[in-house]
């Protein structure tokens, strides 16, 4: 005869909650990266290979996503989350997916500058200038950051002077 869990014993239901969800995602797409990322070479501490960064956060995401499952007796039940809010969430995911598809057509600066202008004035409602001005200078302060201090190459503009 099977062993029965202290749940199934006292008569309660384990009720599936979302962070149980949450964590397990994160457990699982961590899973998948790490075994898409096999062919990295991990290298030592003393001369890390380009697998190595990748690897380590991965490590990090699913420990996390594990952490979450664990204590997800803190969160609200599956059963109880209010989905009114899916179709806004689900704009923002199609927006990002335009702007990724973009990102290496239009170039680094348009297709940030574009996203952030498009989420803060037509999802968000902000007023148009506050909505270019937090555009502009995001998008500035990360094409700076990326490309004058980190020096990484970024996807250039169709024009030439950029």
């Amino acid at each position: 005869m099977a062993a029965r869990s202290n749940d199934e014993r006292s008569g309660q239901r384990v009720i599936l909650r979302r962070d149980h969800i949450a964590g397990g995602a994160f457990v699982a797409a961590g899973l998948l990266l790490f075994a898409m990322s096999g062919d990295l070479p991990f290298g030592t501490l003393a001369s890390p290979g380009a697998g190595m960064m990748p690897k380590l956060v991965l490590g990090l995401l699913m420990a996390f996503g594990a952490i979450i499952a664990v204590r997800a007796g803190d969160s609200p039940a599956l059963a109880e989350i209010p989905w009114n809010d899916f179709t806004h969430a689900a704009t923002v995911v199609a927006v990002a997916a335009v702007a990724i598809a973009l990102y290496t057509v239009i170039g680094f600066v348009l297709s940030v500058g574009l996203l952030l202008f498009v989420l803060l004035y037509f999802i968000e409602h902000r007023s148009f200038w506050r909505a270019a001005a937090v555009s502009i200078g995001v998008t500035t302060a990360c094409y700076l950051l990326f490309s004058t201090l980190l020096r990484s190459p970024l996807p250039p503009m169709p024009f030439y002077w950029f």
